[in-house]
């Protein structure tokens, strides 16, 4: 006996439907940033940020819109419509991560430079980009900077650091404290051991950004970037929003000892 041509039909909704119900809805993550967290291009190996290495800790329902860009603070990221840009994209579901500092309080460069008043005002608008998007904002602290004296790790930024925290609390944000939870990575690395996160080659190493060497305390190195990813991945599961339960820390690409000439995952 045949079935009837409309419950065939009717079965192939309800299926349908019961898939697309037992599936995650899609998810995103923009990443408001600068150089710590972008994305570089092949020709710049071994650097590499952390927001590229953040995709290794999601499911493939999670996208990652990383908008990080080396050299901006919160004022130039602001007065280059790239925060504008964002508040295009953003959509209520979204996850909106928010890291600066480190070009903030560039004092010799005017075109960066961020007083703390004008810093904190500026997370505001961040926030506010947020929440009329409907989406969902996460402060983070600027992350650690390789910086020993006497064998202790010394914070980075701590004025802006502070006001991050400050903005979070009085606003009620999330706040992953990326400053801390790397610095103590950092210290309990070591002076000598530490340089292998950040990019520290001589010429001879062969690394194709830098044929001539490098030796730079502030950006990562592809081990660097995806210690400092799960660290962010750590925080994110732990705050305990949407999207946390999409995050995976601890994922073998991120706690990788030895590097694999790029931003693979496997």
């Amino acid at each position: 006996m045949r079935m009837p041509t409309v419950l065939i039909g009717a079965l192939a909704m309800f299926m349908a439907a019961s898939v697309q119900a037992s599936s995650p809805a899609p998810m995103r993550i923009f990443i408001a940033s600068d150089s710590t967290a972008q994305d570089y291009k092949p020709d710049k190996y071994p650097q590499s940020g952390w927001g590229t290495m953040l995709r290794c800790a999601v499911g493939p329902g999670v996208t990652i819109e990383n908008r990080a860009i080396g050299g901006r603070s919160t004022n130039s990221f602001i007065r280059e419509g790239r925060l504008d840009k964002i508040a295009a994209d953003l959509r209520k579901g979204d996850t909106l991560l928010i890291q600066f500092g480190h070009n903030d309080a560039s004092i010799d460069k005017p075109e960066r430079y961020t007083t703390i008043e004008q810093y904190i005002a500026n997370l505001h608008r961040f926030l506010d980009v947020a929440k009329k998007a409907g989406a969902r904002a996460v402060i983070l602290t600027p992350v650690a900077r390789r910086d020993f004296k006497d064998g202790v790790e010394q914070p980075s930024f701590p004025a802006y650091a502070d006001a991050a925290r400050r903005v979070a609390k009085e606003t009620h944000t999330p706040l992953l404290d990326l400053g801390k939870s790397s610095q103590a990575m950092v210290q309990a690395l070591g002076p000598d051991a530490a340089k292998a996160y950040y990019l520290h080659y001589d010429g001879a190493a062969g690394a194709p950004g830098y044929p001539n060497g490098v030796s730079d305390d502030t950006h990562f190195s592809e081990i660097g970037a995806r210690h400092i990813a799960d660290l962010v991945a750590i925080g994110l599961k732990a705050l305990r929003m949407p999207i946390s339960k999409r995050v995976t820390p601890h994922v073998p690409a991120l706690t990788r000892t030895v590097p694999v000439s790029g931003p693979s995952c496997a």
